[in-house]
Parts: structure tokens; sequence; C-alpha cells
């Protein structure tokens, strides 16, 4: 079938977005990609970046941009958001905390769908939020899943080791405290395709007055159970591989 639209420029456009999806690339490596010339592959790049639906990552690569994860999330076209929803809402009223869901996109990780605390001090993280992969529980476990000849870079610069990224492995859950930000701590648990693949990670955050600086012994277990009912709740819809 004809993948041209007809309109030559939304069709490029669509080429970018298309290689985004497999991996984060340098302006060279999408003009290999998508197999535009150097001035219009940089020129959409751009342009798409101005619009929120390209991004970079740490080391200036083109990544696909928070403005698609908004889309989704807005139109409910999203399985892994609009099933996270509820489940992120019990997992807030079970701990007393803000409950994130994040997804990895290159160097970064986004957050793709967030309940918070009502009212009190909070972490608060907005869907679409940008942050790092080098710090943080949720950065742990989107880490820990993944296939080892992928992490030295990311381990260079990362408050944590490979040693203890197998530590999360075995044991399924991460903490942080004041990893990421300063008197914050979290837990997060693995999202899994039954192949295995890491999907996403569910989190809880908050002050580490309330979490203290072992939050996994608070909240781990339900954490654990959150991200093991998102990951069946896929399975079972045909949305994880």
């Amino acid at each position: 079938m004809d993948s041209s639209s007809g309109v030559g420029v939304l069709d490029k456009a669509a080429a970018v977005l298309a290689a985004l999806e497999q991996n984060p690339l340098t302006l060279a490596g999408l003009v290999t990609a998508t197999g535009l010339a150097r001035p219009t592959a940089h020129r959409l790049a751009v342009a798409l970046e101005h619009h929120r639906f390209v991004g970079r990552d740490l080391q200036g690569r083109f990544v696909l941009g928070p403005r698609l994860v908004e889309l989704a999330d807005s139109a409910s076209e999203d399985p892994l958001v609009a099933t996270a929803g509820p489940i992120l809402t019990r997992l807030r009223d079970i701990t007393g905390e803000s409950a994130q869901l994040y997804r990895r996109q290159g160097d970064m990780r986004i957050c793709a769908a967030a309940v918070e605390r009502p009212t009190g001090l909070r972490d608060t993280i907005p869907v679409g939020a940008q942050l790092s992969m080098t710090a943080g529980s949720a950065a742990q476990v989107l880490l820990a899943w993944e296939e080892t000849d992928r992490l030295p870079k990311l381990l260079e610069q990362a408050a944590f080791t490979s040693a203890s990224l197998q530590t999360v492995r075995r044991r399924g859950w991460a903490q942080s405290v004041g990893e990421r930000e300063a008197g914050v701590a979290s837990v997060s648990a693995p999202v899994l395709a039954p192949s295995g693949r890491i999907i996403a990670a569910v989190s809880v955050s908050g002050p580490i007055e309330r979490l203290t600086r072992q939050p996994g012994r608070l909240h781990a277990p339900a954490v654990m159970a959150a991200a093991e009912r998102l990951s069946e709740v896929l399975r079972r819809s045909g949305n994880a591989d």
C-alpha cells in the first residue's frame, strides 16, 4: 500500500516521527533513517521541536516529544494511560502520596500519567514532564530491565550503579531518597510485558519526612501490586507484547 498521503511535507514529518519511534537519533541518523536531505530533515525536526512533537535528550539527539503523550492522554487513545488512571488513583489512596506513571524516551523519562495527593505537602510532577534517567527510583526501574549493552553511557552520570540495578531487578522495586530532588523520596516498580520487556514504571513520591529514608519498607508492596495490576490488565486487553 502506498504510504504517501499526497501532502509531501506531512509525509516527511510523519517519516521523522516514525524514525524517532525506534530510537533517539542525531541529525545524521535521522537523515539515514528517513532518506530525507539533511537540510529538510533538520528543518522538519526543528519545526516539530518547536511544537513539542520532538524533543532532545541529554546528548542533544532528537527524541519523541511530550506533546504526543499529552495528545494521547487527552484523546484517551493510549491504552496504557487510560488503564493507569484508576490504578494510580487507588495507589494514591492506599499510600496517601502522589502517584505517577513514567515511560522512557531515549535518555529521558516522561511522566505519562499522574494523580496527586489532594492536600498537604506533595511532589507534583505534571503530565508530559521530562525527567532525567540518571536519578530517581523510576529511572532505576526503567533501566534495571533494559539490555545491559545500552546502559554504560547513562551509568557514567547516574546516581546509581549497575550493581544497584541488579538488586532492583532481583527484588522487583526501587527506592530513592533525595536522589532526583532534595527532600523527596520515591518508590517505583515495573510494568512488564509477558516477554519481560519493560513498558513503564509506576511510582509514588513525596517528602522524606513522610516516606522516611527507607520508603520501600512503607510502600513497595502497594507499588508492586499496582504495577502488576497494570501489567495484567494490559495483557488481558492485548496491549502488552
